[in-house]
């Protein structure tokens, strides 16, 4: 297990309603705040033009989790939520924002964009930038592909029948997305994928890549769901036992923000 030692304690903590505009989502936001109109769903469809940013070259910093951190109990529980987020997203946080110094232009990206241009950052800062900028988006759309235990509500219908098309039934679909990520070697994702044409497809990558980062993760379309299998993820409540947290984490999956992503 990969155990990022460069920890920040320090963190600049948005409200929720930042949060979700951090990482670009509109679609998102429609979900979980009434606040946001349709217009600004419409700007998020297909494929999923993440939203402007009014970021200037500012600092990248660790979202607040539109949750308290008991309130995915027993699923995963408060210390390990504490822990993943605060240590690890925060070194990914913290890691990113050293990477890009010196780079204003870089700076003044959104996490979206960071991740989408990730095949043309120079040399230098590449990998670094590739790690700990989708270490970032990946955990701060995990936080918010999560939601407490009955509040998440279902797949929608179309999000169903484009299910149903391409596995069978959305249960043979949880099957097949937990055997992506039991069958991760390794550190790394398990995705839901978006394609042009509306049908959905499952895939992983290795450790903090995201389909998002096109010219190194190529074929997985566009991210609508994504489950963290770095063993941080999960090691407390379920040592070794991946199949375990996999077959629990759908207890406290966000259906409302995978619905808005799809539609």
């Amino acid at each position: 297990m990969h155990d990022e030692s460069q920890h920040s304690t320090t963190h600049d903590v948005p409200s929720r309603r930042d949060f979700l505009s951090s990482v670009g989502l509109g679609a998102i936001a429609a979900a979980t705040a009434t606040s946001v109109t349709h217009s600004v769903l419409a700007d998020t469809l297909t494929p999923l033009h993440l939203l402007p940013q009014e970021k200037t070259t500012m600092a990248f910093t660790l979202p607040e989790l539109p949750y308290a951190e008991n309130a995915l109990e027993p699923t995963i529980d408060a210390l390990t939520m504490n822990i993943h987020r605060t240590k690890h997203h925060n070194a990914y946080v913290t890691n990113l924002n050293k990477a890009l110094d010196g780079h204003p232009t870089l700076q003044a990206m959104s996490i979206d964009e960071i991740c989408l241009n990730i095949s043309t950052m120079p040399d230098s800062i590449k990998t670094a930038v590739r790690n700990n900028g989708g270490g970032h988006w990946n955990h701060s759309m995990y936080w918010a592909w999560m939601a407490p235990k009955g509040s998440g509500g279902a797949p929608s219908p179309a999000l169903s029948a484009a299910l149903a098309k391409a596995f069978g039934s959305v249960e043979e679909f949880k099957v097949k997305f937990a055997a992506a990520g039991v069958g991760r070697f390794g550190s790394g994702w398990a995705w839901l994928c978006k394609n042009a044409d509306g049908t959905v497809a499952i895939c992983s990558t290795a450790n903090q890549d995201n389909p998002l980062m096109k010219g190194i993760v190529d074929g997985c379309g566009t991210p609508i769901l994504g489950c963290d299998v770095w063993e941080h993820a999960y090691y407390l409540h379920y040592q070794n036992r991946r199949p375990d947290y996999l077959a629990a984490w759908w207890d406290v999956v966000n259906w409302n923000a995978v619905n808005a992503l799809y539609a």
